[in-house]
């Protein structure tokens, strides 16, 4: 009996949409190879939307999207619509409504893709961040007094609770045991010589969960500064980096650069026990919209993590080999838009030819 999984849809905004359609190429052609059944289920949430409605993430769309087994997202990003609002409105909401507490983010140079560093390649950059997502100063805790005026204060807080911190670097460990590297090590990444009492209490949580169930798996701590340059001059020192929020947001960015850019980098907002989100990390890109020179493989590899975390090993392991085979072969000449010598639909068709054995 096939396995049957539903999946919400949502495009989202710009070439979101163009992205998504190439991934659902791809991702239907290794269905039809496993015996997967994909109930694919569209909304349109973003700011076209929002521009007609005014309506961000009704109450409505939560309780449906909670019902799903995953969520396959674009972009959401509006030129015509104020930075914050999209973002706030719905990217963060969700993650907050679905308590998706890990934000994964894979770093992986694949072949004849070119990276801004000098003599790395594909053996050199192969590592996984994982964020905390839900907690830190992105919670919002904290106001402003005598806005406007010379005297003007603004607090943002960093707020994090035990539990908060374990369930994150629990998933982080289980990661590290899984994940097929000769490392087995587990970085820490924070600054805790500054930020004493959150930091502090990251180190003490990843220390004592170590100790006591992951005696295999090698502790290792960076402060986030030294991080941004070893990520540049040694990325094969690392394996699993956990880390809390605001300082993953920055180096998944850094480390989407040196893997090849937004138009390969995929990311995931897990919920481990409930429903989670794959998008590409790049945005938008509105002024590529309808002109199919897009980069769809950001969205192929989210597809790909999708079906990994609904637990179709192989499934996402096929995705990730043809995506390797392409890349190798030379056909795609670049990963920045309107330079890959192929059109977007050319790209996924390649893909989905390659999973399909073709």
């Amino acid at each position: 009996m096939s396995k049957s999984y539903n999946i919400a849809v949502m495009g989202g905004d710009g070439t979101g949409p163009e992205v998504i359609a190439e991934g659902l190429k791809v991702l239907n052609a290794a269905a039809s190879k496993y015996d997967v059944k994909l109930n694919l289920t569209k909304y349109d949430f973003g700011g076209e939307r929002y521009m007609k409605t005014g309506e961000l993430l009704p109450e409505s769309g939560i309780e449906e999207l909670k019902k799903q087994d995953a969520i396959y997202l674009g972009a959401i990003g509006h030129p015509e619509v104020k930075p914050g609002i999209l973002e706030l409105g719905i990217l963060l909401r969700l993650r907050f409504a679905l308590d998706q507490y890990i934000n994964l983010r894979p770093v992986k140079l694949y072949p004849n893709v070119e990276t801004p560093l000098k003599d790395k390649g594909p053996e050199q950059i192969d590592f996984v961040v994982v964020r905390e997502n839900t907690g830190g100063i992105y919670t919002g805790i904290g106001g402003a007094a005598q806005k406007g005026t010379p005297n003007e204060v603004a607090t943002q807080v960093m707020v994090y609770t035990r539990p908060i911190v374990d369930r994150c670097i629990k998933y982080a460990y289980e990661l590290t045991k899984k994940r097929n590297s000769k490392k087995k090590m587990l970085t820490l990444v924070h600054k805790c010589n500054v930020l004493t009492h959150c930091g502090d209490l990251w180190v003490r949580a990843h220390k004592e969960m170590g100790d006591k169930y992951y005696k295999d798996i090698k502790q290792d701590y960076a402060h986030v500064d030294a991080t941004t340059m070893w990520f540049v001059k040694n990325p094969e020192f690392f394996d699993v980096i956990v880390t809390e929020n605001l300082f993953g947001d920055i180096i998944t960015d850094l480390g989407a650069m040196i893997q090849g850019g937004m138009g390969i980098a995929a990311g995931g907002n897990i919920n481990p026990e409930g429903v989670s989100m794959f998008e590409p990390i790049g945005g938008s890109a509105p002024k590529y919209t309808g002109k199919n020179v897009i980069n769809p493989l950001a969205a192929i590899n989210a597809g790909a993590m999708m079906m990994e975390t609904l637990g179709e090993v192989k499934m996402a392991k096929t995705i990730d080999d043809a995506v390797t085979a392409v890349l190798a072969s030379g056909k795609i000449k670049s990963m920045s838009a309107g330079k890959m010598g192929l059109s977007t639909s050319e790209v996924g068709d390649l893909i989905a030819e390659a999973v399909s054995g073709k």
